[in-house]
């Protein structure tokens, strides 16, 4: 058998052994005592290494938790670093700056709409305060609060709140003009 040996970090995955290559296909073939006793020495200096590499990668692993410690590296110091890494990576990516002009423009053209919105609505409101009709209801209600305002204000008018507000609706409803637009002759 041969065997290559490219240190303790290899650039290629690990893979299993695939039952349908060329090779001799272990479970379906009948072995020799020899071939067997072979193969089992194999499979024990195998599991040696293993077991080898465990131990090796475990010291590693102190040893790097040793070094870390002594630098004052703290897990939660690791997971802000890494955060902070990961949102300079995502804050420089071609992605993130295009999606935040696209933003960023719809903002100001959301903002600029809304704006000429409020100046057509204000000189909309301009326009009807001083439209003729809302300066006709305007004196009605001054009109009527004044006169609300006297009966119940002045001493001796007599009456509830309630009664001056209704003679004041019927009195306020006798003296509302129609609503007709254009003037028309009355016909015989």
């Amino acid at each position: 058998m041969e065997t290559r040996q490219q240190g303790f970090l290899e650039s290629e995955p690990l893979r299993e052994a695939d039952e349908n290559t060329s090779d001799v296909n272990l479970s379906n073939s009948i072995l020799t005592e020899e071939e067997r006793e072979e193969i089992q020495q194999e499979l024990a200096k195998l599991e040696d290494e293993i077991s080898t590499l465990k131990q090796v990668l475990a010291s590693k692993e102190k040893r790097h938790t040793e070094i870390k410690h002594k630098l004052g590296i703290t897990p939660l110091g690791e997971l802000r670093n890494n955060f902070t890494r990961g949102w300079q990576d995502m804050q420089s990516s071609v992605a993130y700056k295009r999606t935040s002009e696209t933003l960023s423009s719809a903002g100001q053209k959301t903002t600029a709409a809304f704006s000429t919105l409020g100046n057509a609505i204000n000189r909309k409101f301009g326009d009807m305060r001083n439209s003729p009709s809302f300066r006709s209801f305007e004196e009605k209600v001054e009109s009527t609060v004044t006169t609300i305002k006297t009966k119940v204000g002045s001493p001796g008018a007599g009456g509830s709140f309630e009664d001056v507000l209704s003679s004041t609706a019927k009195a306020s409803a006798q003296d509302t003009p129609t609503n007709n637009l254009t003037e028309t002759p009355e016909r015989p």
